[in-house]
């Protein structure tokens, strides 16, 4: 191939990129352009805001429509924000809500433990850590805000599976047990056992099973109408987290993912559970 050839093929790559991105920045444009008073638009008015053809913002609304971003009105073909955005929404409220709640709660454990706090929600099929508080000491659990992690091998990640509708647990258990460590739990009926553990006990207990030498705990925390919404966890390396000193924080873990719970208006007359305290 000739270099002059070669220069051109990288020069147009970037326009390309461009492209994509521009398509991808008019349709949050295009979004952002309904508001409490122009809360149905048309497409002449949608192109003309956007600076568009009006081929061109049609095809933008049909694909938004398609996922669920705007809804047509069937009466004038006008367009309105639609449901998609709404549980995007709610669910950014939630994990604030959540977060804005937890926090006197972690920061108060990670007084009294020294150890690494988190607090974890579910999103698709894994851990999504929303907030974070990490242990002063050299040796630390080392996970940031907005890190993904594995249901089956992590003790929030158990609290948050076990509770759910048990069609769930079997899409999780469908997704993949992978081992991580010698620890890890990758038989599929001792894992369904071990989420029934969690549910019996009110907590779970992670041993070296995502990482060799790291140890967590972790308890659930609900809502108002009694579902599982997020975990609170602690962790730590194995050396100073032994069984022993887990288990000493059984009894202040869960009362701060209860005080929590009853923070977001949860009633524990609605879900009664046994628990065995270490």
């Amino acid at each position: 191939m000739a270099p002059g050839e070669t220069r051109a093929r990288h020069e147009r790559a970037p326009v390309r990129t461009r492209t994509r991105l521009s398509s991808v920045a008019n349709a949050m444009r295009l979004i952002k352009i309904f508001s409490d008073e122009n809360s149905e638009i048309g497409i002449s008015d949608l192109a003309k805001h956007l600076g568009l053809a009006k081929s061109t913002a049609h095809r933008l609304a049909a694909t938004l429509v398609e996922e669920g971003m705007l809804e047509q009105n069937a009466h004038d073909g006008k367009y309105r924000l639609g449901l998609a955005l709404f549980e995007l929404g709610s669910l950014v409220r939630r994990q604030m809500d959540i977060t804005a709640e937890a926090k006197p709660f972690l920061k108060a454990l990670a007084a009294d433990t020294g150890e690494t706090l988190h607090l974890a929600v579910l999103d698709r099929q894994a851990v999504l850590y929303i907030n974070i508080i990490e242990s002063q000491r050299a040796i630390r659990m080392g996970y940031k805000i907005g890190t993904r992690a594995p249901l089956h091998c992590t003790a929030v990640g158990k609290v948050l599976i076990a509770f759910e509708p048990q069609e769930i647990i079997e899409a999780a258990i469908a997704h993949g047990l992978p081992r991580r460590t010698d620890g890890t739990i990758t038989n599929p009926h001792a894992f369904r056992l071990e989420l029934e553990a969690v549910r019996t006990r009110g907590y779970a207990l992670e041993d070296e099973e995502i990482e060799t030498g790291l140890r967590s705990i972790a308890a659930a925390v609900r809502n108002y109408s009694g579902r599982v919404i997020a975990a609170i966890g602690i962790a730590g390396p194995a050396h100073r987290m032994t069984k022993k000193v887990l288990l000493s924080y059984v009894r202040n873990l869960v009362d701060a993912a209860d005080a929590v719970s009853l923070r977001l208006g949860y009633q524990p007359a609605q879900t009664p559970q046994v628990r065995r305290q270490a």
